[in-house]
């Protein structure tokens, strides 16, 4: 463990890192969006145009994430969910789905508290509250459901993509597209999260725990749902990699690739090295 530590430690605050970024975009977004004395909130009286732009924001906050040299490096996983989907279809190793895990908790901690200190009492106002998820005026049960079935359509797009070469490098354009379309319509439903350490990083400062079992069961519980349904039409091995973004000169502490590899070699790569 403390070998793999020493040489993967970068990809682990990388993640950390990546998730903070993210925690940070979506307090100052929704502070510009819905703080009652924000002039974008004044002038946008129609919340479903609030939520678009919100969606818009995010969509591309996660795009530059995972196309920035850190998230080429890493994966951009950025999402625990994500991490041990991919641990389960072997693509990840047990230690560094822990410490990534680790870290991405330990991030989106930090990004909401770099938030508050950024914006101070805007961040907890009862309209921004650290933009926490929470789930809709239909019940925990249908906020379950909804966050199941919109985890399980992302992992299923990041997986068919992903492992198609000719369109792998757009996973991260794709998975930009649906945050955005998800925050835009399926919000009201669930929060749309899809994360349990960006929920839980925003409950923390918003003191108000309400749901936050969903966002810790039901994504994880739709994204390997996903992985299942994949693996059982196209086997395990038509899974090249855990990265989101592989077609780049950084090296892959996933496959053990040094640096760039050609998309259609990956497979060869993965069935030679991969433990």
């Amino acid at each position: 463990m403390m070998t793999i530590l020493k040489k993967h430690w970068p990809e682990y605050l990388m993640e950390g890192a990546g998730l903070g970024f993210f925690m940070i975009s979506a307090c100052l977004f929704v502070a510009v969006l819905e703080h009652p004395s924000s002039p974008a909130h004044i002038a946008i009286s129609d919340p479903m145009t609030r939520r678009a732009l919100m969606g818009i924001a995010m969509g591309l906050t996660a795009i530059s994430i995972i196309y920035s040299p850190w998230g080429k490096q890493s994966g951009a996983h950025i999402n625990p969910s994500v991490t041990l989907t991919f641990l389960r279809l072997g693509k990840v190793r047990a230690v560094d789905a822990a410490f990534y895990v680790i870290a991405q908790f330990a991030g989106a901690a930090a990004g909401v508290l770099a938030a508050h200190i950024l914006i101070g009492k805007l961040a907890s106002h009862p309209r921004v509250n650290y933009a926490a998820t929470f789930p809709g005026m239909e019940g925990v049960i249908i906020a379950f459901i909804a966050e199941a079935v919109i985890s399980f359509i992302l992992m299923t797009v990041v997986l068919n993509v992903s492992n198609t070469p000719r369109i792998a490098r757009y996973t991260g354009i794709f998975a930009g597209l649906l945050i955005a379309a998800y925050i835009t319509f399926e919000a009201p439903i669930s929060g749309m999260s899809m994360n349990p350490a960006r929920s839980l990083g925003s409950s923390l400062f918003a003191n108000n725990h309400a749901g936050l079992w969903i966002y810790f069961t039901a994504p994880l519980f739709g994204m390997l749902l996903a992985a299942e349904a994949y693996v059982r039409v196209k086997g395990t091995a038509a899974v090249s990699c855990a990265k989101l973004h592989h077609q780049n000169d950084k090296r892959c502490i996933h496959c053990r690739h040094p640096g760039a590899v050609r998309t259609e070699n990956i497979h060869a790569i993965n069935e030679k090295v991969m433990i």
